[in-house]
């Protein structure tokens, strides 16, 4: 019998997708599962984006150019220089998702067998990016004590080895909701410029900044590092776009720029009406944003104070995203996260969370902790936790 890969043996389950048969026998059972475990927002789509898709006049459905529609490069480096970012239409490539724009990155800067810094807990497909393009994931570990702060630098330069090609951080944090500082985003570009490493950001949730003092600095707006520089974007958690599968890689850097540009076209092209409902969604109204950062940080509050009422459940704040991690007063959470689905029910409901140990790529860390995306509304996040509360008793009890 011919065999699979070492690739693909290694290839990681995702934390965030792998309880899905047991949330769906859960259902069958007639129980009502609230998600907690995946970040797809309720909030209603733009008009105008899926207007445009029901408007579009197309007689044939054309290949667009492997860096995406001129007109919406266009358009999205004003939209960028209008939030304070010298991003030019060169810099700007379109891909299927910021999935792929990841995916490009890694490709674009590192060969099989070299190495990339992360600091961990980190969103869990990192690691699967990584095994596809051959790269050893590293990570340095953020504690739930610091509140996921950036590791001392000190920890980083330990790491770095004639392997290290880039450090790659999520701001603000999935699955911690954390928002790096300008202090902290200035301390990353001193090591990448000392060690000549590339500074790889994956910025998606940038909007989402719930605290009046906080703000977002972008690894683009750091002077001397544009060589160094690469953001990722995503029109999935900004415009609640998560099936058009459009995000971007941005650089400054033209030899990164024209290598990524060859794995654009080795897949052809992004998909020609997600970008027209994305180029679209950048004329939505600063009131459609407003209403969205006030909803998730009223859902933010909401969870949180829930979350600290149940002895036992350590929990830190997060500042931006819509997600935190949870240490819970158990031994597995991966078990008690399968339990919940597929023994569990308060008066025919249950909930699905992420188990954190995914999120890590250290062995036997976060084995107590889980992600919770705040997606929901907030009566049902007060239900979840309750559920949650109830379960953790019932739990503890077997």
């Amino acid at each position: 019998m011919p065999k699979i890969s070492s690739k693909g043996q290694h290839m990681p389950e995702s934390p965030i997708r792998k309880l899905v048969p047991y949330a769906e026998i859960a259902k069958k059972k007639g129980h009502k599962v609230y998600h907690l475990n995946i970040g797809q927002p309720d909030i209603k789509t733009p008009d105008v984006a899926l207007n445009a898709v029901k408007n579009a006049d197309i007689k044939v459905l054309e290949y667009s150019h492997s860096a995406g529609f001129e007109s919406y490069r266009t358009k999205l480096s004003a939209y960028y220089k209008s939030h304070g970012l010298p991003i030019e239409v060169a810099d700007i490539i379109i891909t299927t998702g910021g999935s792929e724009a990841l995916l490009f990155a890694m490709g674009s800067t590192m060969d099989s067998g070299d190495e990339i810094i992360i600091p961990e807990p980190f969103y869990a497909n990192y690691n699967g990016f990584s095994t596809a393009s051959g790269v050893k994931v590293v990570p340095v570990i953020s504690t739930i004590d610091e509140g996921f702060a950036l590791p001392p630098i000190a920890a980083f330069e330990k790491l770095i080895t004639p392997k290290t090609k880039a450090i790659l951080i999520c701001n603000p944090g999935n699955p911690t909701g954390y928002l790096y500082s300008k202090e902290e985003i200035m301390q990353l570009a001193e090591i990448v410029k000392k060690h000549d490493l590339f500074l790889i950001a994956d910025e998606v949730y940038r909007e989402f900044i719930y605290d009046e003092n906080d703000k977002h600095f972008s690894v683009m707006n750091v002077p001397g590092i544009e060589e160094n520089a690469i953001m990722i974007d995503s029109v999935s958690k900004r415009y609640s776009m998560c099936g058009a599968r459009i995000g971007c890689i941005v650089s400054k850097n033209k030899e990164v720029m024209a290598t990524a540009m060859k794995f654009a076209q080795a897949r052809l092209s992004p998909p020609t009406y997600a970008q027209i409902a994305s180029e679209a969604a950048l004329d939505t109204p600063q009131s459609y944003f407003d209403d969205v950062i006030s909803e998730y940080k009223e859902r933010r509050d909401t969870l949180i104070a829930e979350l600290q009422k149940i002895e036992g459940v350590k929990v830190a704040t997060p500042k931006g995203a819509f997600y935190c991690i949870a240490k819970l007063p158990v031994k597995s959470a991966d078990d008690f996260a399968q339990w919940l689905l597929e023994t569990y029910d308060n008066n025919g409901e249950t909930v699905m969370v992420a188990p954190a140990a995914g999120f890590y790529s250290t062995p036997n860390v976060g084995l107590d902790e889980v992600r919770i995306a705040y997606v929901l509304k907030k009566e049902d996040l007060i239900r979840s936790v309750a559920i949650l509360k109830e379960a953790l008793k019932v739990y503890n009890q077997k």
